[in-house]
Order: structure tokens, then C-alpha cells, then sequence
């Protein structure tokens, strides 16, 4: 390797931390348990011409990867040349964005001795904008919440202030709202000075020369890892739960010379409901899916995502065109790496997981404050399913695929809101079986502190449509909605809980891997010990299994 190559290599890796650093500037100074707790957000470096360089490690795929499309938009409107130091810019636009209102894009230039040599943007999901609220119900975008197009948020220095009084206003929770927007705009003022003694530190005055080797060398490596797969077209099915239907999505991935296409053709129309899916968001996490498995060590940026290209029918639900309801398109959205790796398991047989039990994400609304006051609040919770098994592993336990997410502690939970959690812990029997089994779901048991009515917005998947096991793996445990009163909940939509009932959340399983006989009795066992699997289970799952002798 030439020395250039080396400080290239070195000058790449700086980069990265620096996102990194953005990143957690955000989780730091965010007021929102989403943000702070679970890490709903994403963070990267572009170059002038709107093309991602850098990314940091913390955040979620769907937030990333829809972003790296984005920051073209904003120079459309605010070309480089009119940037000045100070100023950041925002949208929340679902179509040139990240898919839904409730994920705000924030873009702030970066200078060096009066020049513009690249750009921050981050996303990160606002527990609150408006409208119904985050949920399924609405049935247009402008139900949804208020809509912020490219625009100034920071100006030379400045704070637009009309436009934090709008979204203050529009807003069940002002000061979390508020909070977390600053805090991008603290770590996008962060990436940009970190940025200036880096190239300051190696003698560069621009971006150019680096950008060029980071894109050129991921590009170069990604057809790479595609041209192992074999050329052809894979194709794939799967059937979801729904609203007020079910959902078929069909997907046809096409390899040919280094390059992925994905067809959606035959893929269901867009729902009454708020759970349709933009094509950035479509393309973000069908992308996340090649990219775990074809290219997992290869950095993700622009050069990673030339090889790729997606297509889909207009006002199909992966591709709703305005002004269609998308404020829960993530029910979709989560549900397509596993439509993608069911492809992928065709051209790379024995090194794909089984299907996942995704995360649930409930809104909870209630009326009545910590003090006791009359004060409507709201609380977007983050709870992870179990994840399908791999090729040579179980799957693991309440872990979020494809999100990424943290499940947010139940102490951060009871201090943000008047919740109390009553139970929560891992669901026994929920994985599927198999040589490797899935990962369990989680059982969550919430109630209000006090004889307080509250309202609950469920977005719930694989409630009817369990994860799919591979290679001879069973399916996972289907997830289950009620009230600790026994009654059945719907799994979408808004619904009340009466005064002293609680919220009962059966999270699904992930789909177990390989033939059940050939598991061994020792990991049986030892699944039967740590009560994640009941003898009655063991028994019917796994008809080699004695019983707890093989401990």
C-alpha cells in the first residue's frame, strides 16, 4: 500500500469518528427517551454534491440510508454557494426524506478558512409533531402532524423562531420536541469543528481527493461481494398482518454484473391507513438487507449504494405517492429485509437467517401528569421482538432486526411518563425451533401510575403472520395484544384502556434454523433451565428430547 493510501485509509477512519461524535452529541443532549435511550437517529458526512462519505455507528438503518438520498434535496433549494457559516437547514418531508412527518432531517454546512468543504445531516424521530399523533389512523398525510419543507432552521447564527413556535404549538409534547431539535443542531456545530481540525491536521483544504478514494474503493469492493452471487432473478413472498387487509409483498431481485435490482411488481396497493411506505424508506431498509449479508464489512456510503436500484408500481404500498397516510410506514417498512434475505437464501444458501419478530413500537397518550395535574402527555415507546435464527447460531433474544434499536429501560420509561411497567420479561416458548432456535419475544405489562384512563396507539405486526423459519426451522410464536382484564386489543389503530386496566404486549418470536432433530439435547436443556422453554414444549418441539435428565 502507498503512504497516500495509508493517510487515505487513516483521513477515512477520522471521518467516521467524527459522525460518531455527532452521533453522540445527539443521545447526550436529546430530551426524548427515543432519541436518548434507544438511539433513534442517524448522523453522516456529505460531500458538496450531496453524496454520503461517512456515517456513524449509532442509529437505525431506515434513518441512514434514507438520508443518504436526502441531502440532494436540500441543495436543490440552498446551493452550496449560498451557504454561510451558522446556518442549518430542515425538512420532514416523507417523499424526500425519511418516509414519515415524525422524522425531522437536519443539514448544516461545514467550512474551513471561509469555504464550504462538506456537509452534516442527521435525523431523528420527534416523539410528537400534531395531528392524530403517531399512529396507523390517519387517513391523508395532513392528518398526520404539521409539514416543514426545506427550510432555514438555524440562519448565519440565528434560530428561526417562528418556525420552533409552529412546531412548539403543533406539539402534545413542546419541550422534548424543542430539545431534541437543538441537539442537532449542537452535534451538526460539532461534526463541523471536528471536521476543520482534521483536514487542518493532514494539510487538506477540500474533501475532493478523499471523497473520490472513500467512494471509488467502497464502490469497487461492493461489486465485488455481488459478483460471488450467482446471476439471476430470485423471488420472493410474504404475507403481512395489515390494517384493514392483509398484505401480499412480492419482490423479484435481479443479479447481473456486480449490480442488485429489486422489482416490487405484484406487490398490494396502498392501505386506507397510515401504514404505506414511501420509496425512500422502501429502498433504505431493502438496501440494509443485501448489505448485511452480501457486504457486511464493506462501509456503507454513496459508493455502496451505486451498485443498487429499486422499482415499484406507483400507489403501491411500498411506493405511495401524495398524499397518502405513511406516519407508520416503519410496519412495512421492517417487514422487507426479510422478504429481501428470503431471496438471498436462494443465491447464498446456508448463510441467511431465518425471519425476525421485528420491534413494537406503541405510543401511549395520557391526561393526567407526575403532579397530578391535568396535562395531556405522550410517550413513544421502543420494544424489541426476538430475532430469527442464523446459520450457526440461535437467534437472539429480545433484539431488534432490522431496526437496530434499543428497547428503552424500564427505569427511563417510569421517569419520563406516569407508567408503570408490571412486568416485563422474556416470553417462554416464543422461538421457533430448530437446529438453532429463534430468538424469544418479550412479555410487557404497562399500566398508568394511578387511576388514570390512557390512550394507546397500536402498530403491531406478526400478530397473524408469524416469522417464517429457514432450512427446516419452525416458525416463531405470533405476538398477542390484550388487556391484563383478558381482553383482546386490535393490533393497529388507537384504543383506549379503561381506569386500572394495563396493557399486555406479547412480542413474537423469530423463526427458528435447520432441522429440530439435530438440535442437541444439551441446548434443550439448558433452554428448559432458564425457563425459556417449557418441558410441554420441549417434549412437542423436539421429539428427541427426554426431558430434564439431559441437563
Amino acid at each position: 500500500m502507498r503512504k497516500s493510501d495509508i493517510a487515505m485509509q487513516i483521513m477515512w477512519s477520522r471521518l467516521a469518528t467524527i459522525c460518531e461524535e455527532q452521533a453522540q452529541v445527539m443521545l447526550r443532549a436529546a430530551f426524548s427517551a427515543a432519541v436518548r435511550e434507544s438511539g433513534d437517529l442517524s448522523a453522516g458526512l456529505f460531500d458538496i454534491e450531496g453524496r454520503m462519505l461517512a456515517q456513524a455507528v449509532t442509529g437505525t438503518p431506515g434513518h441512514v440510508n434514507t438520508m443518504a438520498s436526502a441531502v440532494v434535496h436540500f441543495l436543490r433549494k440552498f446551493p452550496p454557494q449560498t451557504m454561510r457559516p451558522g446556518d442549518a437547514f430542515v425538512t420532514n418531508d416523507p417523499w424526500l426524506a425519511s418516509g414519515h412527518l415524525h422524522d425531522v432531517t437536519v443539514v448544516t454546512p461545514a467550512f474551513l478558512q471561509g469555504s464550504i468543504v462538506g456537509l452534516f445531516a442527521a435525523t431523528v424521530h420527534l416523539v410528537d409533531i400534531g395531528g392524530r399523533g403517531f399512529g396507523p389512523d390517519a387517513r391523508d398525510l395532513y392528518e398526520e402532524g404539521i409539514q416543514v419543507p426545506h427550510m432555514y432552521l438555524v440562519r448565519e447564527g440565528v434560530v428561526n423562531e417562528v418556525l420552533m413556535e409552529l412546531m412548539r404549538a403543533n406539539s402534545r409534547e413542546p419541550q422534548q420536541v424543542e430539545g431534541d431539535i437543538y441537539a442537532i443542531v449542537a452535534a451538526g456545530e460539532e461534526g463541523a469543528r471536528r471536521l476543520s481540525e482534521v483536514m487542518t491536521e493532514f494539510g487538506e483544504s477540500s474533501l475532493g481527493r478523499l471523497g473520490a478514494h472513500i467512494l471509488e474503493q467502497t464502490e469497487k469492493a461492493t461489486r465485488k461481494a455481488i459478483s460471488q452471487l450467482p446471476d439471476g432473478v430470485y423471488r420472493n413472498h410474504t404475507k403481512m398482518d395489515g390494517y384493514e387487509s392483509p398484505i401480499d409483498l412480492r419482490v423479484a431481485m435481479h443479479v447481473s454484473n456486480g449490480s442488485i435490482h429489486l422489482d416490487f411488481e405484484g406487490t398490494s396497493g396502498i392501505s386506507s391507513f397510515g401504514i404505506n411506505c414511501p420509496l425512500p424508506y422502501t429502498q433504505a431498509y431493502s438496501f440494509y438487507a443485501i448489505k448485511c449479508v452480501v457486504a457486511p464489512d464493506i462501509p456503507s456510503n454513496h459508493g455502496a449504494h451505486e451498485p443498487f436500484s429499486i422499482s415499484a408500481p406507483d400507489n403501491t404500498i411500498v411506493n405511495p405517492l401524495r398524499p397518502a397516510a405513511v406516519a407508520a410506514r416503519h410496519v412495512v417498512g421492517h417487514m422487507l429485509p426479510d422478504l429481501i434475505l428470503g431471496c438471498l437464501a436462494q443465491a447464498m444458501k446456508g448463510q441467511v437467517p431465518a425471519e425476525s419478530g421485528m420491534m413494537w413500537n406503541p405510543t401511549i397518550r395520557g391526561y393526567r401528569d407526575f403532579a397530578g395535574n391535568d396535562r395531556m402527555w405522550e410517550y413513544f415507546c421502543l420494544f424489541a421482538a426476538g430475532m430469527g435464527a442464523r446459520p450457526k447460531q440461535d437467534g437472539l433474544d429480545g433484539t431488534a432486526f432490522p431496526s437496530a434499536l434499543k428497547s428503552i429501560p424500564v427505569e427511563s420509561l417510569e421517569t419520563g411518563a406516569p407508567l408503570v411497567v408490571w412486568k416485563k420479561e422474556l416470553r417462554p416458548d416464543s422461538g421457533g425451533a430448530g437446529e438453532f432456535r429463534g430468538g424469544m419475544g418479550q412479555i410487557l405489562e404497562i399500566g398508568a401510575l394511578g387511576e388514570v384512563p390512557l390512550r394507546f396507539q397500536a402498530m403491531f405486526e406478526r400478530v397473524t403472520n408469524a416469522a417464517r423459519g429457514r432450512d427446516g426451522g419452525s416458525e416463531g410464536a405470533c405476538g398477542k395484544v390484550s388487556l391484563s382484564s383478558g381482553k383482546q386489543l386490535r393490533s393497529k389503530g388507537q384504543q383506549d384502556i379503561p381506569l386500572g386496566d394495563c396493557i399486555v404486549l406479547e412480542l413474537p418470536g423469530g423463526g427458528g434454523y435447520g432441522d429440530p432433530s439435530k438440535r442437541s439435547l444439551k441446548a434443550i436443556a439448558k433452554d428448559v433451565r432458564n425457563g425459556l422453554l417449557t418441558e410441554e414444549a420441549a417434549r412437542a418441539q423436539y421429539p428427541h428430547y427426554a426431558g430434564s435428565s439431559n441437563a
